[in-house]
């Protein structure tokens, strides 16, 4: 049975997966979806990856997928564990020695985010239309009552790997977010992972606006080698 490890971004937890979660389930595969301690402030990057790695306990065929921050904690993950394949999803592409407060500035994001908001129309204090524009409202409504503290720690040390690891990786874009865009993400996944990312209909938290087809994707990697 193949387990689904599902790695959430910044501020976020387990409930976040819940809709794509049950869609796995009922494909009839294992998923462990770990509480990072994002609101502790003495955990780094690595504590984050233990947090993971103690989830996954003696589980093989293994599928790691991570979200957004996440980025910075699956590859580490997959250093130290056997990992059958990794999948960013709308995700953060650290390199080596980058801490991820950085990362912003050096992949050009600003710059990349503010075309974004031109184009959409959207108001820089809009995070309803920047993060939830494509989510049912039940749900949005839930997922901001579930937002966490954010600790700074992990954002400020260089990330530790001089190298990405061995694991297979996939890199799955999503067409209408906002917060990262499209058009950006296909220029630092080329420029950071040397391959063309796969790409899905939905804004950044598509977890939640399509988990059904999320599900179907995340499910495709099994026989896509």
């Amino acid at each position: 049975m193949t387990t689904f490890v599902l790695i959430p971004g910044a501020a976020a937890d387990s409930r976040y997966w819940r809709p794509t979660a049950d869609e796995l389930g009922a494909r009839g595969h294992d998923v462990v979806t770990p509480d990072l301690p994002c609101d502790d402030d003495s955990a780094t990057l690595d504590d984050y990856a233990d947090t993971v790695i103690k989830a996954v306990g003696v589980r093989t065929d293994v599928i790691v997928v991570a979200h957004s921050f996440g980025g910075f904690t699956a590859p580490l993950v997959c250093e130290r564990v056997p990992v059958r394949r990794l999948v960013l999803l709308a995700g953060m592409v650290p390199a080596p020695g980058e801490p991820p407060g950085t990362w912003w500035t050096s992949t050009g994001w600003e710059a990349a985010r503010r075309e974004q908001d031109e184009r959409d129309g959207r108001a820089p204090d809009d995070e309803t239309a920047l993060f939830f524009h494509d989510v049912p409202p039940h749900l949005a409504a839930e997922a901001r009552r579930n937002v966490r503290d954010q600790s700074a720690t992990p954002f400020a040390d260089p990330w530790p790997l001089a190298k990405w690891p061995s694991t297979p990786t996939a890199f799955l874009l999503c067409r209408d977010d906002r917060f990262l865009p499209a058009t950006f993400l296909r220029r630092v996944v080329r420029e950071r992972l040397g391959i063309v990312p796969d790409e899905i209909d939905g804004g950044h938290n598509v977890a939640l606006s399509r988990p059904q087809a999320l599900a179907d994707r995340l499910t495709a990697y099994l026989t896509d080698y």
